[in-house]
């Protein structure tokens, strides 16, 4: 029996593969305890990546529970306004690896052709300073030979089995999944594949796919893929009939909810996830020590019921209050598509952050209203009202028992529901918490008549050694210097350890706790210095080129703008490539989103459930005009640019 689980531990994600094992079965439920190699059985390792605006985000993250972090370099990253010098993330790294966490760059833009020597030169220098891997969208990179992981930026809208397969044989080392997937979906690609697989768990949702939305580029020169999205995505629309009528006026049509798939952790590491992604790098300290924390606790609940997967990096995170991502900014959270398409994950009254819901209003006078509810509201809290037409937000001043004084009452009535979207005593708590993390590590020390020495050995087994040559007396009590020299071994100061248990040899020798004092901090400083030379394994990887693109024409929604990105797509099998619409100078008449949110299935009006609504529909913003193009074998919306130009 024990002869057969071991040939089955190293050779199942073969069989997967040979025999097409269904994704639900148990056996390809077993596989994905160990790694993808056929020819390991090594615990599976889960990380839990976390967004990094600058290094204080940064240091935040790691020290709340994160695993990995991504963060935007001086240029070429998605997000413009999170940008950090090359020291800076320097910094970061050196701060990081510490605790075994790893660091991942974003370069994720599309590069035009004046700008490859420049994003070569950036590359290099992050690669040089050590960071992990590189987050990338444009295939110029993968032409550039970087020697570091490359990971493909969910961006290059990463859907089909197909797609990952050929990601992976191309050599990049992670595959970011589109957040608009099924559970099923993923299951798909883990079957077809052996890549890594990171998914988003929390934050905002692009509701076009990630990579293939020109919205914000046909109504300005600003473009996602450029780092620059205005988020036209969040404004109100109308729509409308190609006969003209209005159907729905001025409401946020294509706004949808927050990513919460805080309570599918477990399935996701049984579908082959490994890498679970907060979204948030332009968000505050707050939001990351809140949210992270969280989902450190989600996640370490779901490894402990699977003990062939752990944690990805090293170190035990306290904090000094109770996470909830309720009282950090949301949309009000959903799980979107990962059950299958379905209504109700817009927001058509407000894009922006609701917060928790509180109660309704009861009456109101000139000053103030009374609330019913159980929650308990304090001065500073920011409160929300829904209404018909949209919210009302203001500022509490003051209350006394359901009684609540707010800064204004302009709009508020009877019978509106309240939400709280700024928690001031819980914020407060948050900011002034103290966070630390720490890494279990023993002593062991030797007290004799020549002297003393002490080994520290952390949990990972990196150890030193420090010792002192001195005569030493007799102890007048053993008992009383066992306890002293384990007091003093014990204490971890400002150090990143915690030491769990100090072994003592030697007691009926004297020490000063001062000397003891002296050793351990010694002992503790060169412990760090020897965890800051630790490098994570990497898994670098290279392009063969034979590998074949599952298309052999690209669109101009494939984003190729440059010869290295048309060379790498050019030896791998496709025959024409269209010029990236980034490039062109109007979208008039383009696809400008694809997205697996439906305004008709929203409305309840789905041409597959029979909708008597058979008119071509419209979505108008200003001059902006939209067609809504609706691909029902494929469940899936698009838009087409009809902006009329002058």
């Amino acid at each position: 029996m024990s002869v057969f689980i071991f040939v089955l531990s190293i050779n199942l994600a073969s069989l997967i593969l040979f025999y097409n094992i269904a994704p639900h079965s148990p056996f390809f439920l077993l596989s994905l305890c160990v790694n993808h190699s056929p020819m390991s059985n090594k615990p599976r390792n889960i990380e839990l990546l976390c967004p990094a605006r600058d290094y204080r985000a940064a240091v935040a993250a790691v020290d709340c529970g994160a695993d990995a972090l991504y963060i935007g370099a001086s240029g070429f990253g998605a997000r413009r306004g999170a940008t950090n010098t090359t020291d800076d993330i320097a910094r970061v790294v050196a701060y990081a690896h510490l605790f075994g966490v790893r660091v991942y760059v974003t370069l994720n833009t599309i590069l035009y052709e004046s700008e490859l020597a420049d994003a070569e030169r950036l590359a290099r220098e992050l690669i040089e300073i050590g960071v992990d891997g590189l987050i990338v969208q444009d295939m110029a990179y993968r032409e550039m030979n970087l020697p570091t992981e490359i990971h493909a930026s969910t961006q290059v809208c990463n859907m089909t089995p197909e797609g990952a397969k050929f990601l992976e044989d191309s050599g990049f080392t992670r595959v970011i999944l589109e957040r608009a997937l099924s559970l099923d979906e993923i299951k798909a690609i883990r079957q077809a594949t052996t890549v890594d697989l990171e998914c988003f768990i929390h934050g905002a949702i692009c509701v076009g796919h990630s990579g293939r939305c020109y919205l914000s580029r046909s109504q300005s020169t600003r473009s996602g893929n450029r780092g620059e999205c205005s988020q036209p995505c969040r404004l109100t629309y109308d729509l409308v009939t190609e006969r003209g009528e209005k159907l729905i006026r001025g409401k946020h049509l294509l706004s949808v909810k927050d990513f919460d798939l805080s309570e599918r952790i477990g399935e996701l590491i049984d579908a082959g996830v490994m890498s679970f992604k907060i979204e948030g790098r332009l968000k505050d300290d707050n939001y990351i020590k809140n949210v992270v924390s969280y989902y450190r606790q989600k996640i370490d609940a779901a490894l402990a019921t699977r003990p062939h997967c752990k944690r990805a990096s090293v170190g035990r995170s306290e904090v000094e209050f109770t996470p909830d991502p309720r009282k950090s900014f949301s949309r009000d959270g959903g799980e979107y598509m990962f059950s299958g398409k379905r209504a109700g994950v817009a927001s058509f009254l407000t894009p922006k952050a609701v917060g928790e819901y509180v109660g309704c209003v009861a009456t109101t006078d000139r000053r103030s209203f009374k609330l019913v509810g159980r929650t308990q509201l304090n001065a500073g809290d920011g409160l929300c009202f829904i209404s018909g037409d949209g919210i009302i937000g203001t500022n509490i001043n003051r209350t006394e028992g359901n009684t609540i004084e707010p800064n204004r009452m302009d709009g508020i009535k009877p019978g509106m529901e309240v939400y709280r979207n700024y928690d001031h005593q819980f914020s407060q708590a948050v900011e002034r918490s103290r966070i630390r993390r720490a890494i279990d590590a023993t002593c062991r020390i030797t007290l004799s008549e020549s002297g003393i020495e002490a080994t520290y050995t952390d949990i990972e087994g990196e150890s030193v050694t420090v010792s002192r040559s001195i005569t030493l007396e007799r102890s007048k009590s053993v008992e009383k210097m066992h306890s002293v020299v384990q007091e003093q071994m014990a204490k971890s100061g400002d150090s990143i350890f915690r030491v769990t248990d100090v072994k003592v040899e030697g007691a009926e020798w004297f020490a000063t706790a001062k000397l003891l004092a002296e050793m351990r901090r010694e002992a503790l400083s060169l412990l760090a210095s020897q965890r800051a030379e630790i490098r994570p394994e990497h898994d670098i990887l290279s392009d063969s080129g034979t590998a074949i693109y599952p298309e052999r024409r690209l669109s101009p929604q494939h984003n190729v703008v440059n010869s290295l990105a048309r060379r790498f797509y050019l030896k791998h099998g496709v025959e024409h490539i269209v010029e990236g619409l980034d490039s062109w100078r109007s979208t008039n008449g383009e696809r400008v989103m694809e997205s697996s949110y439906c305004i008709r299935r929203e409305i309840g009006e789905c041409l597959k459930k029979g909708s008597k609504l058979r008119d071509r529909l419209f979505i108008e913003h200003g001059r902006s005009r939209y067609l809504l193009d609706f691909d029902c074998a494929k469940c899936r919306m698009s838009l087409i640019d009809c902006t009329e130009k002058n």
